[in-house]
């Protein structure tokens, strides 16, 4: 008791205030006492490639996650969600744009919408998520993706790795393809050229390696020339995304999702691209 006399002496206790301390002292004091250290959990990642199904469609969804959290997933009708993930121990979460393929619109003709994906994330394992998505002025749809890892995920990215010449096609995804068949360049800088003789397209732009430890690219480009009508409006658009190297096909394979924006408030663009190598 000669420690609760002492504190009870510095703070001029009554009766009343030294049952208080008492408490305190009981709760504070000793092997059973509060402790005010705490471990931060370990933050998940989502980084890499995925592949599973997207519940809602029955089609299968591919996602390219960059090591800044850039998301790109790309249902197999050529439908893109495209987001910044962010992960909170393994509690998943971003806000999505959903953009359509050219010439394969939502329900209602649109080509846009906004919408939520909440799951988790175990690293380099799973994602388990809820995608809440709503097209311009259309109805609300929900749909649960499973995804898993792909081993492709470690295969370090290298502008070296994916220079060549390839042939264009978007046969796995629904809609219209303005480089459909084309012949594209990309040289060792990482240059990406090429034009569809059909359309008249020609691609002009950039592949990065923004992080090498990944097989996840950056693509940047605009198309011009278009003398279809389908494609005029695709003419000085800057298309932005992302690209996976799969040096699992033979040939491989460079399959690229980019969307664009005509200007504020729309439209909107989405293109799927699939590059084989020649």
């Amino acid at each position: 008791m000669a420690r609760l006399s002492l504190m009870c002496q510095l703070s001029h206790c009554s009766a009343y205030g030294a049952v208080a301390v008492l408490a305190l002292a009981a709760a504070g004091c000793g092997g059973g006492g509060l402790s005010t250290s705490s471990t931060a959990p370990t933050n998940q990642s989502a980084l890499g490639i995925w592949s599973g199904t997207d519940s809602e469609s029955g089609l299968a969804l591919q996602a390219f996650v960059n090591s800044a959290g850039q998301a790109d997933f790309i249902r197999a009708d050529g439908v893109q969600y495209i987001g910044t993930v962010q992960v909170s121990g393994d509690t998943l979460t971003l806000t999505v744009d959903g953009y359509t393929n050219v010439g394969n619109p939502f329900t209602g003709g649109v080509t846009y919408g906004i919408g939520t994906v909440n799951g988790t994330v175990t690293t380099a394992t799973s994602i388990s998520a809820t995608l809440t998505f709503t097209p311009t002025g259309g109805t609300q749809v929900s749909s649960t993706w499973t995804l898993t890892y792909l081993p492709l995920s470690t295969t370090a990215s290298s502008v070296a790795t994916v220079a060549g010449t390839y042939t264009s096609g978007t046969a796995f995804v629904g809609g219209d393809d303005p480089l459909s068949g084309a012949s594209v360049t990309i040289s060792s800088t990482g240059v990406i050229s090429g034009q569809d003789s059909s359309s008249g397209c020609a691609i002009n732009g950039n592949v990065t390696d923004g992080d090498s430890t990944t097989d996840v690219y950056e693509v940047a480009y605009t198309l011009s020339g278009c003398t279809d009508a389908t494609y005029t409006d695709l003419d000085g658009l800057q298309f932005t995304g992302l690209a996976v190297f799969n040096v699992n096909d033979t040939p491989n394979q460079l399959v690229i999702g980019v969307t664009a924006q005509a200007a504020t408030g729309g439209p909107y663009y989405g293109l799927v691209t699939a590059l084989t190598a020649t």
